[in-house]
């Protein structure tokens, strides 16, 4: 890393002005009334080459809350469409969130700052732009825990609150949160260029794309015509997009995560995960579990995200045959199911500490979903005291047992672990350290969040900033942080989320 930068040294450009005008909509954000800093993250900071002790609250307050614009910066509102709930909307885009600008860093990196409740823009529609208190949050938080647990996300710098309201469940605090991410392009972008036929600015996004994202993609594939390169490297692309939206949805389903609303326009080309509504991870493991109210046919529910995912990409897809041959992607999305189903019990297998491939796997990982199926366990609390088994510990295997309401079944199935689990050749410390080390002592729980929101709401933000701190480092057993280890309490499965969250 090079030198760290003071916050008035940070200068930004803006390389998605270079597009024609009808990709966007130039517009400054809306400052909030006595805009004030709620939280900051030091880790999303060294990203940016940030010192974080030089960064002033006061600018980080003016510049992400209270209006004033930073060097350099030329913000403005993405035009993208996309499917909502299995059906095409042609009118979306930034409708409350402005990018402001990229930062380079000193590897070279490009790093979009986005501001979300920035105020209304041209795709606002009957909106008001504004981001409420409650739903920033959520989003700020989840970044940072899925970066602790090492799930592709977009991080958040700060959350900013005011004393401003606006109307959503009643009224509400407004906030803002500034999102770091490398990319912005969402599968909706490419749709909506495909449905209004512009072809030529299609392939002028997906040059971008290649060149800024998936440059290897441009060289992977060296054919003598010149039309079939380029085709080879747009089809090499969209490979890559797939295999990275195949990591994140298996990161998922392995560790109990609900998006929540998996449309189109929500997909990032980069397969991180985006857009953060009525998420969940699951305190019960329950297949059908819907974490969204609103979604009444249960489409985004947590055991169809892989086939979701999968329509998804058959969106992007339809959206690039103006640039692909047809078969070419019928056959790369062909090859989906095999790529996820590796993917997801490479991820389940690796949480069960066996590093060595041997047959039977996927059979003993099948089985114990439909034991925590069946008798609705913590899964994940449960893999994490899975650590811990020894076969000569009658206290490590009781501890096992007393997440099951059926023990007799659940011991049967840890019996064949464990003999599974001596093929192994890692002695037991050094096992257990790569198990803790994939297996969260701590998740972000709704219960959690209802409760800094609760507090937040009251003008003490010290809950928020206290689950940061839990939520950052999610595999360090820590005495302090005990009681979010423990089993989440009654009230917390009535807690209800709409798409406003």
């Amino acid at each position: 890393m090079g030198m760290l930068k003071a916050f008035n040294q940070l200068t930004l450009e803006n390389g998605y002005l270079d597009f024609p005008a009808n990709f966007y909509h130039r517009v400054n954000p809306r400052g909030l009334k006595n805009a004030h800093l709620i939280s900051f993250n030091p880790d999303v900071a060294t990203v940016l080459d940030l010192d974080p002790w030089s960064v002033l609250p006061s600018d980080l307050a003016r510049f992400f809350g209270g209006g004033d614009i930073l060097p350099g910066s030329e913000p403005l509102a993405m035009k993208y469409g996309g499917h909502q709930f299995g059906q095409y909307n042609p009118d979306l885009g930034d409708g409350r969130g402005l990018l402001l600008g990229e930062v380079v860093n000193s590897k070279g990196e490009r790093w979009d700052l986005h501001l979300k409740g920035a105020g209304k823009t041209a795709y606002s529609r009957f909106g008001d732009g504004r981001a409420v208190l409650r739903s920033s949050i959520r989003e700020y938080l989840i970044s940072a825990a899925m970066q602790g647990l090492d799930i592709p996300t977009t991080q958040a710098l700060c959350l900013v609150g005011s004393e401003e309201y606006t109307m959503r469940e009643g009224m509400e605090l407004c906030a803002k949160v500034l999102r770091v991410t490398q990319c912005h392009i969402r599968f909706g972008h490419f749709e909506h260029l495909y449905y209004t036929r512009q072809h030529e600015a299609l392939k002028t996004l997906a040059d971008y794309c290649l060149d800024r994202y998936f440059p290897a993609c441009k060289t992977a594939h060296k054919e003598s015509a010149e039309h079939a390169s380029a085709e080879q490297a747009y089809l090499a692309m969209f490979k890559q997009i797939r295999d990275l939206s195949i990591e994140m949805v298996a990161k998922w389903q392995a560790y109990g995560f609900v998006h929540g609303v998996m449309n189109s326009d929500n997909m990032s080309i980069l397969g991180e995960t985006f857009d953060y509504g009525p998420y969940v991870f699951m305190d019960r493991y329950q297949p059908d579990f819907i974490s969204n109210h609103t979604d009444y046919e249960g489409r985004y529910a947590f055991k169809r995200q892989p086939d979701i995912m999968l329509w998804n990409l058959s969106c992007l897809a339809e959206a690039l045959l103006p640039l692909i041959d047809r078969e070419a992607l019928v056959a790369a999305l062909d090859e989906y199911k095999d790529l996820y189903q590796q993917a997801y019990y490479q991820q389940m297998t690796t949480r069960l500490g066996w590093l060595t491939d041997q047959e039977g796997d996927t059979l003993l990982v099948d089985q114990l979903i439909q034991l925590a199926t069946r008798q609705r366990i913590d899964l994940n609390r449960f893999l994490r005291d899975l650590c811990d088994l020894q076969a000569d510990n009658d206290a490590s295997l009781h501890q096992c047992l007393g997440h099951f309401t059926d023990p007799v079944a659940a011991a049967d199935w840890l019996v064949a672990y464990t003999r599974r689990t001596e093929l192994e050749a890692s002695s037991f410390p050094i096992r257990q350290q790569q198990m803790r080390s994939v297996n969260p002592c701590y998740l972000l729980r709704s219960y959690m969040l209802e409760e800094a929101i609760l507090e937040a709401n009251n003008g003490d933000y010290r809950l928020v900033n206290t689950l940061l701190s839990v939520v950052r480092q999610p595999f360090e057993d820590k005495a302090e942080y005990a009681r979010y280890a423990g089993e989440p309490p009654e009230w917390a499965g009535g807690i209800s989320l709409s798409c406003s969250s």
